[in-house]
């Protein structure tokens, strides 16, 4: 049987980034394998040992047993010490290792797909022993293997794909928590408008309004006099948004006018992936 149509955009988006993580380090040497990413504290070994773990959960294989090294700095939650665990046991892996592992769970996730019968609203595993919707499920692999596709992409300076269909999930994701992010993280006052211009590979134009009880709804329509706007371009928004960078460090790539508190307090807020 195919994919549900409501999952088929996720898995085409999956398939199209886990591939290019695949033709990315099939022809690494073993010591490219340590270079560092921009994901706090992993190499590129990490971030591909990251892919497969999360991919077998998937396939619904069990977590291994293993136990943590207590000095792994960037460790700072059981969220945290929870996605470590399938990063940590394949530390040791060799490149020839680290790819035929990738490879097989590829063709595995493949399979389960192309077999996929169940309903969007089933229910399946998520991290920490929580439960989650396919539908959801899906959506986040395929967001999760975009980001650190382009991870990958800067670690080894093979720009690309920031336009593609991974890079569209990605996008809604982090659309769907910019209101929460203004009103309520950056606390933006209430009746007051922010707009996000966004130039690029993808580009769009946002605007998030915050209503008299200081709730935060976004649209496309531009505002007459937002408080703040913010121009940037997309992969500067995705660097802010997946937490690869603080905003002082691109600070010349980002077009503030209105009120700059606001806008320092937004960005100060920006990184929501875990």
């Amino acid at each position: 049987m195919t994919v549900h149509p409501s999952l088929q955009t996720y898995a085409d988006a999956w398939a199209h980034s886990v591939e290019a993580i695949s033709e990315l380090v099939q022809p690494l040497a073993e010591g490219e394998w340590n270079r560092a990413t921009p994901c706090p504290g992993w190499s590129v070994r990490d971030i591909v040992s990251h892919v497969i773990g999360m991919e077998c959960e998937m396939l619904g294989d069990p977590r291994p047993i293993h136990t943590l090294p207590r000095d792994l700095y960037h460790v700072r939650s059981e969220f945290a010490r929870y996605m470590e665990m399938q990063v940590d046991v394949r530390r040791h892996h060799t490149a020839p290792e680290m790819t035929a592992e990738l490879e097989y769970t590829i063709i595995r996730r493949n399979r389960q797909l192309r077999n996929e019968n169940r309903a969007p609203e089933t229910m399946v595993r998520a991290p920490l022993g929580a439960e989650q919707t396919l539908e959801l499920a899906y959506r986040m692999r395929a967001f999760d293997i975009w980001v650190h596709e382009q991870d990958l992409r800067v670690a080894l300076n093979k720009p690309g794909n920031l336009d593609s269909p991974g890079a569209l999930v990605a996008r809604d994701n982090f659309l769907a928590v910019l209101p929460r992010v203004v009103a309520k993280d950056a606390g933006a006052p209430p009746h007051s408008a922010v707009v996000f211009d966004v130039h690029g590979p993808v580009e769009f134009l946002r605007t998030v309004r915050v209503d008299a009880d200081g709730r935060g709804t976004i649209d496309g329509a531009p505002s007459l006099g937002p408080a703040a706007t913010l121009t940037l371009d997309w992969e500067t928004y995705v660097r802010l948004a997946a937490g690869r960078v603080r905003p002082a460090v691109v600070a010349d790539r980002i077009k503030v006018e209105g009120d700059a508190e606001l806008a320092g307090a937004i960005l100060e807020s920006f990184a929501v992936t875990p």
